[in-house]
């Protein structure tokens, strides 16, 4: 009987994962299914673009996946029972039950709320494609109308700086406020948070720095001090959040829902369930946990694929460089800046701004794009077969 291997989760770590498994196993020992909700593959990183009403490309799982074996499955996954090593899925038939040997757990992240009120009612966001075509509509709306409109960005994080830099360039019509909790660009080094005050400058960006929200309405958000902010579209950037279903399903997960996992990517709780990306809480190389990143997906994809062959195969498994080195800011198409951090992940005195950083940044994206729309290429050819009963034990770790 092959051994069942099932993703959940067809973003950067997911679709990557499944790739490189279907490269390095033998189809006559293993089936890899992926299960994922949209048909397509969504460049998450690029979602602000979108919502400002740029094109981004969205290739097809179908087509990703063409000629690996892999099994994509259209569904919605609704829990786990790790106990009974079973998924339940749901989609226009109802609810099914996959059954699997080994589970990767890729799900990613969504909006949070923060226990705010009326921000699930009456704030946008562009952390799925849905949410961010739903934004563009409206600022499109905003657009046509005379005297264009109000938008107000939430969050001055990554996300929060790169949405509202896109839509004040896309949109130069419409007049765009980013709410700060703290001091904008505060993570980075002096010389780059002057960049990025420069760069809102320049795109007619008003930015409100320490500023608590306390509430959200359909035309305006409340702040802490009392004060309200007139907002024809509030887009809320301020955190991600994971899904309660590794909580549910029994996995062992920190306060905030992530699955606690070794370093091989491998849950403490359930060693056949292996947990990537944003869903996972992996300590980096300096013993600090890694965020919710890009690059965290990278990493942790690679570590957990070479885990899973080791451990099926009974070969020796490389460890991967789990290491964050830095944050790659657009601010637009043709601006940017790139800080490197320390290992304490303190910002460098150093960095790249302008249409360099800009430029880098591109060729991030694009590497990202082509590296998970062809999840195969350049791994070696050789499918390993399985070892006769693969267990824990087999796991050889190498420098």
């Amino acid at each position: 009987m092959k051994h069942r291997i099932v993703v959940l989760g067809a973003g950067y770590a997911g679709a990557y994962a499944a790739g490189t498994l279907a490269r390095r196993l033998s189809p006559a020992d293993t089936d890899i299914t992926v299960v994922n909700a949209e048909p397509d593959f969504v460049q998450r990183l690029r979602l602000h673009q979108l919502a400002a009403g740029q094109e981004i490309e969205a290739p097809r799982l179908d087509d990703v996946f063409a000629g690996t074996g892999i099994r994509l499955r259209l569904a919605r996954v609704t829990a786990v029972a790790p106990e009974r090593q079973v998924v339940a899925v749901a989609d226009s038939n109802g609810i099914a039950e996959l059954g699997y040997d080994t589970l990767l757990y890729a799900l990613g992240s969504h909006v949070a709320d923060r226990g705010v009120p009326g921000v699930a009612e009456h704030a946008f966001h562009v952390t799925s494609r849905p949410a961010a075509l739903r934004l563009r509509e409206r600022l499109d709306s905003l657009s046509r109308r005379d005297g264009g409109g109000s938008v107000l960005v939430v969050g001055d994080g990554l996300t929060g700086i790169e949405t509202a830099t896109e839509i004040a360039e896309s949109r130069p019509g419409l007049s765009v406020a980013l709410v700060a909790r703290g001091e904008l660009g505060a993570s980075l080094a002096a010389g780059a948070r002057g960049h990025l005050r420069r760069a809102c400058d320049r795109l007619g960006i008003t930015v409100l720095e320490h500023t608590g929200v306390e509430a959200v309405e359909a035309a305006r958000v409340l702040c802490a001090d009392g004060t309200a902010l007139a907002s024809d579209a509030t887009v809320w950037t301020a955190g991600f959040a994971v899904s309660p279903i590794a909580a549910d399903g029994g996995l062992e997960v920190t306060g905030t829902g992530r699955i606690v996992v070794d370093r091989t990517m491998r849950s403490l709780s359930h060693p056949n369930v292996h947990a990537v990306g944003d869903s996972a809480y992996a300590l980096g190389d300096n013993g600090r946990p890694l965020p919710m990143s890009c690059a965290s997906a990278g990493c942790t994809a690679m570590q957990a694929t070479a885990a899973i062959v080791g451990r099926l195969t009974g070969r020796s498994m490389r460890n991967t460089k789990l290491a964050y080195l830095g944050n790659h800011i657009s601010l637009g198409r043709r601006d940017g800046i790139l800080q490197m951090v320390d290992d304490e992940a303190r910002a460098k005195p150093g960095y790249v701004s302008g249409r360099k950083a800009a430029r880098i940044k591109g060729g991030i994206l694009r590497m990202s794009l082509w590296t998970t729309s062809h999840p195969t290429f350049g791994l070696p050819k050789l499918k390993r077969r399985l070892a006769a009963v693969p267990d824990a034990s087999a796991e050889k770790t190498v420098a």
